[in-house]
């Protein structure tokens, strides 16, 4: 039968030969993809919560990598893997390794010399990490929990609460993060800075 996906506005589709790549054969919509997902996510947190990072783990390519398998690698055989088709949004797959440098290096920079308050910094850092978008799916919730990580381990604030409720279904959160991100992708922060402690 396989994997029948309905999108909200804003998701990501997944190429058929990404799909293939599902390693639990049984699932075949996207409630239940989502359940699976979500216990793996959750996994994932618990992981985080009770080990110390500091930013200098944070801010390299192998942890970036690690988190997102950590996320999704129960579920999807090429979790922490950049993706290797283009999308709609996102850099080109060939400059992924590249642009994901710059913004770990950008946000070193950041925190060495305090550019921004700690919550502009993560936020910054999991806006930009959106757009290169690393990975075939999962880029989002990926981008926040990093994000979580970051200003928790690294910067010693407390995690975001990013709008108290699942950002991958509709309604007036999502609408609510949507339009933040649409904010800084122009340049406007401030938004995406507030809903994150909303």
């Amino acid at each position: 039968m396989g994997l029948d996906i309905n999108y909200v506005n804003g998701q990501t589709p997944i190429d058929e030969d990404e799909k293939q790549g599902l390693l639990i054969p049984t699932i075949t919509t996207r409630t239940e993809l989502d359940e699976f997902e979500q216990l793996n996510i959750e996994a994932a947190i618990q992981w985080t919560m009770f080990r110390s990072f500091s930013s200098s783990e944070i801010l390299t390519e192998e942890f970036v990598c690690r988190l997102h398998k950590r996320m999704f690698g129960d579920v999807w055989k090429w979790a922490g893997e950049f993706r290797r088709s283009n999308k709609n949004i996102g850099v080109d797959k060939f400059q992924i390794g590249i642009e994901l440098r710059n913004l770990l290096n950008d946000c070193r920079y950041w925190i060495e010399h305090e550019t921004y308050t700690e919550d502009e910094i993560a936020v910054r850092f999991s806006h930009r990490i959106v757009l290169i978008h690393c990975f075939p799916n999962g880029n989002g919730r990926h981008s926040r929990l990093i994000a979580d990580v970051l200003v928790e381990k690294a910067l010693a604030q407390p995690v975001f609460t990013w709008g108290l409720i699942s950002l991958s279904q509709p309604g007036a959160a999502r609408s609510a993060y949507l339009s933040a991100l649409r904010k800084a992708d122009s340049g406007e922060v401030a938004p995406l800075v507030a809903f994150a402690r909303s």
